[in-house]
């Protein structure tokens, strides 16, 4: 049987302001389409891109392996890989002209590669898959072993065919999660990803899904692979793996890269008990709705092992909520927070400013909630328009020429912003500021000591300056 390769272009080291960070997992959906096409009787060998020194690494495993397949396979479960930083879409075209120049039928599946398949044709890559990939790859794998040319698979794009797909209409998701198999781990060097999380962060963390794809209409997100489709686990099968993963790697936290983790009724409650009976507890963050966070759930979450919930937050502003389109009240964010302190679970609060309309009341509204709801970390960005959504849609005329971030440090307003870029570059520097000095103040209240007058005059001197762009 032929081996295929396969790799993903998403490189720790091109991202300056991750690298720096320092919290590495490896590519999850990579792993799952390589143990499915394992399990159809397949050879497959993995380059891992994320600790890669640059693409000449995934030269040298072209080489080692001298595969009949070059599957660049792009992890759906990295929220990056949607955004297509155009640093890791240049590592994919370079790694398709490598894997050419050495004979390999090449293949490419992903976010980006959906939205913009002819842009990898064009650097020669023979299929681009549409959605969802592992069922769709291994009828394309078999027919091209075979001999025959596969011009009747649902959702391929070829050089052959290009610009018209040989099939206009995607395959069916896969509902039933709990047939595919695990991730094909024993492909990963997991020596190094642990040594790498013990040396910089006292513990080591693997990263897990329990479902694909998200149900909700924020018209900012987009949603190429699955749309507003939405397709889940059983609890039963990720207390399995959590299991299996405690047994063989012994992590001390988990990720679950979820969209939304545990949105079906019970699931949680069901999840935390097989955990406990099972002796599968591993300490976790995820994500969730503020919406969904009931009482019952944050106990849950407690006695399953939680220990930080990120919240899409986006902003304290209901007017702005409900031009996303985001289905929740404000409110529903501090009770949220409320109830997840409560039960002894840390709040993470995503926050978004930029998006058209917002106001400098609706900045500082979203400065109010992060103050009274206290959360324990937070992430801060602009508004991202990518192709697909209805945001996009909005401001696609306002675009320049450039369309995307070059890497995830880059934070340029991509149009027209209620307010000039510097404004949202200072905002930036701002909330972080301001979020580090009321949690030291916290740290020096508990010890009874002063907090320094520095980090007031930080903060104090990014006020000005901020409010000197609404006069």
């Amino acid at each position: 049987m032929k081996k295929a390769l396969f790799g993903q272009s998403y490189y720790l080291r091109f991202d300056p302001k991750l690298w720096r960070a320092m919290q590495p997992y490896p590519p999850l959906g990579t792993l799952y389409a390589a143990a499915y096409i394992r399990e159809k009787g397949y050879e497959v060998a993995l380059f891992d891109a994320m600790l890669a020194e640059s693409e000449e690494e995934w030269a040298k495993s072209l080489d080692e392996h001298k595969p009949s397949y070059a599957v660049i396979y792009e992890d759906n479960f990295n929220y990056l890989s949607k955004m297509c930083l155009l640093r890791m879409r240049e590592a994919a075209f370079t790694m398709i002209r490598m894997a050419r120049q050495r004979g390999c039928v090449v293949v490419l599946c992903g976010a980006d590669v959906t939205d913009h398949y002819d842009k990898y044709l064009e650097q020669g890559a023979d299929y681009c898959i549409l959605g969802e990939g592992e069922e769709t790859l291994a009828e394309l794998l078999d027919q091209l072993s075979a001999g025959k040319e596969p011009g009747n698979i649902p959702g391929i794009v070829s050089r052959v065919s290009y610009p018209v797909p040989l099939t206009p209409s995607r395959r069916p998701d896969i509902k039933n999660l709990d047939a595919l198999p695990f991730p094909a781990w024993d492909l990963v060097d997991i020596q190094k990803y642990k040594k790498i999380w013990y040396e910089k962060h006292g513990y080591f963390s693997m990263n897990m899904v329990t479902t694909r794809g998200c149900p909700y209409h924020c018209n900012w997100c987009a949603k190429p692979i699955w749309g507003q489709r939405y397709n889940s686990r059983s609890p039963e099968n990720v207390a399995a793996e959590m299991k299996w993963l405690k047994d063989n790697f012994a992590p001390d936290h988990i990720w679950f890269a979820d969209d939304i983790f545990g949105l079906r009724p019970n699931w949680v409650e069901r999840f935390a008990d097989l955990l406990m009976e099972n002796d599968a507890v591993i300490s976790f963050k995820c994500l969730k709705r503020a919406d969904l966070v009931t009482e019952e759930t944050a106990a849950a979450l407690a006695k399953a092992g939680c220990k930080i919930v990120w919240v899409g937050a986006e902003s304290g502003s209901q007017r702005i909520l409900d031009a996303m389109d985001k289905g929740d009240k404000v409110e529903d964010i501090y009770r949220a927070a409320e109830r997840l302190h409560a039960n002894g679970i840390q709040v993470g609060f995503f926050l978004q400013f930029g998006y058209p309309g917002e106001t400098w009341d609706d900045v500082q509204l979203t400065l109010k909630m992060a103050r009274e709801c206290m959360p324990d970390d937070i992430g801060v960005s602009v508004s991202y328009p990518l192709p697909g959504t209805k945001f996009y849609e909005r401001v696609k005329l306002e675009l320049g020429e450039k369309q995307n971030w070059v890497d995830s440090d880059d934070l340029a307003l991509l149009y027209r912003g209620p307010f000039p870029q510097e404004f949202y570059r200072i905002l930036h520097g701002r909330v972080h500021h301001e979020f580090r000095l009321r949690k030291a103040w916290r740290n020096f209240e508990m010890r009874g000591m002063a907090l320094s007058p520095v980090y007031l005059l930080g903060w104090a001197r990014a006020e000005m300056r901020l409010r000197s762009f609404n006069r």
